[in-house]
């Protein structure tokens, strides 16, 4: 049957953490949904699929509390569950940056939809920078974009310092998945003294999702944190697959190489892989073999 995925995030300022994950947690288990919620201080941000009703029922629930009466989400389709489980945590960041003192519920930057972001980007005066990390930029980016070449976000604060200056970049547009991480790095960049800073609202997920391909501006597909692993225009699943050794996301062309191994290896973690690793995989591989067949 097929799944309903709902994306979510809301900073809003969160107390008693813990009764709010008991109660998110039974709920969300009743309805048969699986996928990650994170709760802290700052706010809330999941990725959840189920039932059409299911998912439903868990966004109404969470509306019904005043502090997120306001909660927006975005939504696709799966055709099987791409979540093994469901998980609650508590974490001291809803998405990590580690400043603790940005703060997008007292500022962010100005919000752009869709429809007016190629605009933004045509325009000479602005610099688009992907906050993604590198993995994902490599499989899809906006054209002209520029890749910080980060491993994760905590590092997009270095990468501001050394290459942006507010008084030479004065039009800084940034992007994301769905939106979140450029909550925070526009409010970092306007407590930086950045005056101009635009961010794409909905992330890249909303463009994809509402501009067509011939109007388009990205290039590639986009990394989602489910397994469908990217998705194209329209939010139809990609052609990524993920590598069990390693983590990243392998293009068709990667499974021609002869440094893959299905369940194993790629040429991304191929020169790595140690010979007592290759046999935990090989043994993973054999036993995920079997479970099939049943």
């Amino acid at each position: 049957m097929s799944q309903i995925v709902a994306t979510f995030y809301e900073f809003v300022r969160l107390s008693d953490l813990g009764e709010r994950q008991g109660v998110l947690l039974s709920y969300c288990r009743d309805r048969a949904i699986k996928g990650t919620i994170l709760l802290a201080t700052e706010g809330i941000n999941g990725t959840i699929a189920g039932s059409r009703q299911g998912i439903d029922e868990v966004l109404a629930f969470l509306r019904s509390d005043p502090l997120f009466r306001d909660l927006e989400h975005k939504e696709s389709s799966s055709e099987r569950q791409p979540f093994e489980r469901l998980k609650v945590r508590i974490k001291k960041e809803i998405v990590t940056l580690g400043k603790p003192e940005v703060d997008p519920s007292d500022r962010v930057g100005e919000y752009i939809s869709p429809q007016e972001w190629n605009d933004l980007l045509h325009d000479p005066d602005t610099i688009a920078i992907d906050t993604r990390n590198n993995y994902e930029v490599e499989i899809g980016t906006f054209q002209g974009a520029q890749n910080p070449h980060t491993e994760s976000f905590r590092e997009f604060p270095d990468y501001v310092c050394n290459h942006l200056d507010p008084h030479k970049n004065p039009k800084v547009a940034l992007f994301c998945t769905g939106g979140i991480r450029c909550e925070k790095a526009t409010s970092y960049l306007l407590d930086r003294g950045f005056k101009e800073v635009y961010h794409l609202k909905g992330g890249i997920l909303k463009y994809l999702e509402e501009i067509p391909p011939e109007e388009s501006l990205w290039v590639g597909e986009c990394f989602v944190f489910d397994e469908r692993i990217a998705v194209k225009h329209g939010l139809e699943t990609g052609s990524y697959d993920l590598c069990r050794g390693c983590g990243y996301p392998i293009a068709p062309a990667d499974k021609q190489s002869p440094q893959y191994q299905e369940g194993i290896c790629c040429p991304h973690c191929y020169d790595s892989l140690t010979e007592a690793k290759r046999s935990r995989q090989q043994e993973k591989q054999k036993q995920l073999r079997l479970k099939q067949r049943e």
